[in-house]
């Protein structure tokens, strides 16, 4: 039995949707409400040929005498090694902000800045890829405050109704401002807007060939969770592409536990036909 889990595990560090967090959820008691707060995640690896790019961060941690939800999604692209980078070294580079505390979202575009120009310095290393990314950090199960850059998404329930917390940052939508820098919006090659025809984002992490025309400045919103709150998704767009926010939130409203809603949503978005890299974290407010 124990060989088997360990081929099992072996296994996924091939595929690249291995992580060091706790699978199993960990209960947290917010001081502004009686709620008890538990997370889980399902990563699914899509139909391409090339080995699964995303990456998650999803875990509980006690950070000067402040409890702390730390939830992102990495979704990688031409390659899976920034990605995991981001992994490894955002939070870190988060919580090391001066002021991380008195000016929170401040600190967070510091150190999105500070870490994508680690990227592009060990481009050598880390190759030409890049990734999006959607970042949620509670803080004493008060407060919770998101932050991204791309089409990762971040969505709260409250009372059972869908408000999507992160921006989609699409081509599209950025066109005069990647135009101002000297690029361009092109539908060719294929059949969505791509950054000189290139990427379908406006903004990520990395793609240090595009990076004078792709920002790596991310939108930052903080919301309070009070008692109305039941859940927060973030979800890669290999689930947003065939799910609504509010199809998302009805899917898993009436299922309790956080690693089973994680797992549901995920199979769902593959039922529905996407065919993309699917990760998704679930965190509920019991």
């Amino acid at each position: 039995m124990t060989g088997g889990r360990e081929i099992l595990n072996k296994m996924k560090e091939k595929a690249c949707f291995y992580t060091s967090m706790p699978a199993s959820p960990d209960p947290v008691k917010g001081k502004s409400t009686s709620k008890r707060i538990t997370q889980g995640f399902h990563l699914l690896k899509g139909k391409s040929n090339h080995a699964m790019e995303d990456y998650v961060v999803s875990k509980f941690k006690k950070v000067n005498e402040h409890d702390l939800g730390l939830f992102a999604i990495f979704d990688g692209h031409m390659g899976h090694d920034v990605a995991q980078y981001l992994q490894s070294h955002l939070f870190d580079n988060i919580l090391k902000e001066h002021d991380f505390w008195t000016d929170t979202e401040n600190a967070i575009k510091r150190a999105y800045h500070t870490t994508d120009n680690d990227i592009l310095e060990k481009s050598m290393h880390l190759g030409k890829g890049g990734s999006t990314a959607v970042t949620a950090i509670l803080i004493n199960g008060e407060r919770l405050v998101v932050a991204n850059v791309g089409d990762s998404r971040a969505v709260i329930s409250s009372k059972s109704s869908a408000k999507q917390l992160s921006v989609d940052h699409e081509p599209n939508k950025e066109k005069p401002i990647i135009e101002s820098k000297g690029g361009f919006v092109s539908n060719i090659p294929g059949d969505v807007p791509r950054v000189d025809g290139q990427l379908a984002v406006a903004r990520a992490f990395g793609d240090k060939s595009l990076k004078r025309h792709l920002s790596s400045e991310p939108d930052v919103k903080t919301v309070v969770i009070d008692d109305d709150v039941d859940f927060i998704i973030l979800a890669s767009d290999g689930l947003w592409k065939v799910m609504t926010n509010q199809e998302a939130v009805d899917a898993i409203k009436n299922i309790k536990d956080a690693e089973s809603a994680a797992k549901h949503l995920a199979e769902a978005a593959v039922a529905r036909k996407s065919k993309d890299d699917i990760s998704c974290i679930v965190v509920k407010f019991h």
